[in-house]
């Protein structure tokens, strides 16, 4: 009766650390400034953080605050792939497109080959849009989890 009690609970063991997943994010950054003056990269964190090392509890009667200095989260032990610019002096390139279409799926089949699955995509633009707007990123979030 105990051997098989035993084999129970280690087989409810396993199946729920079966189920722990683990997610890693890589992002792409993409220049949309005129004339190819920006710098396009895919960034892939090689190191991991501690969320809590970093967060403070606000409350009206005790402001206590996280005494880690912001240098402290800054990875230094990150992949950058290059890619191409949205942009030349010819106006938007859309060979630059399709190949950092080819980069980016390389990522991210070698990501799928390694046990990631491709859970989430964000993306976002960030440009003020204003008179003569010379800036602009096109930022694109993978979510991996295994």
């Amino acid at each position: 009766m105990k051997k098989v009690l035993l084999v129970a609970c280690l087989v409810i063991g396993m199946h729920f650390g079966a189920n722990a997943q683990e997610y890693k994010v890589i992002t792409s950054v993409e220049s949309i400034i005129p004339s190819g003056l920006g710098r396009s990269r895919i960034i892939n964190a090689l190191e991991d953080k501690d969320y809590k090392e970093f967060t403070s509890v606000q409350t009206a009667e005790d402001n206590t605050r996280n005494k880690s200095k912001r240098g402290n989260i800054r990875v230094k032990n990150f992949e950058e792939t290059k890619l191409l610019n949205f942009f030349n002096l010819g106006g938007i390139r859309f060979q630059n497109i399709a190949a950092n279409d080819a980069m980016l799926s390389s990522m991210i089949n070698d990501m799928v080959a390694n046990g990631w699955e491709l859970a989430f995509v964000n993306s976002a633009v960030e440009s003020n849009a204003g008179e003569d707007d010379q800036q602009g990123i096109f930022i694109t979030r993978y979510i991996f989890r295994k």
